[in-house]
């Protein structure tokens, strides 16, 4: 994802990300589907997302309220959380605090782009497939995708971040071989 010029770019880039994403939400019907994720329905992708985000939150001071409808409503859930998570995205005090990451000196709004809207990429795929849909990502999510495995490094594949890589066929299409970067097999 590019940097954004200004705070209310970083806006902007986090709603084109969550965009797509809810787009994904709200088609799914059956959200105990398995998905990609091994062990894992489209609900619980979706509440990984939501808690990764809302643990993320926390731990700069602020809160995600937490869903306060029917458990058997996950779509729901999303819309209340992702209307959070943009007004934080909007908040230029909160956006604009310096942090410590794995990789060095940050932002919380650059870490919200540079891996929070990119879950968004792979798990809107995640969902998407757990409905029996084959999610067509974009060159530049795609780009994404590749920018952010490879500035993970080593920590790709540490335990609760990606399985390891998959093999894809000769042939296979760009989006088969990123997926496949983040032990997701789109074959």
């Amino acid at each position: 994802m590019n940097e954004p010029s200004d705070r209310s770019d970083l806006a902007a880039a986090w709603t084109a990300a969550a965009e797509p994403f809810t787009a994904v939400v709200e088609s799914v019907q059956d959200w105990s589907a398995a998905s990609p994720c091994e062990g894992w329905t489209a609900a619980d992708v979706l509440d990984h997302v939501m808690q990764s985000q809302r643990e993320f939150v926390e731990r700069q001071g602020r809160e995600v309220p937490l869903w306060d409808g029917e458990p058997e409503q996950p779509g729901q859930q999303w819309f209340k959380h992702q209307a959070a998570m943009a007004a934080l995205a909007g908040d230029e005090e909160f956006v604009g605090q310096r942090m410590e990451t794995p990789f060095g000196q940050s932002t919380v709004g650059e870490t919200l782009l540079r891996f929070y809207a990119f879950d968004l990429i792979v798990h809107r795929w995640d969902i998407a497939r757990s409905q029996g849909r084959d999610e067509q990502l974009s060159d530049a999510e795609l780009d994404t995708v590749d920018a952010a495995v490879d500035g993970f490094g080593e920590h790709a594949y540490a335990p609760g971040i990606f399985q390891e890589p998959v093999d894809v066929p000769a042939g296979a299409t760009r989006q088969q071989q990123v997926l496949a970067r983040t032990g997701r097999s789109a074959v």
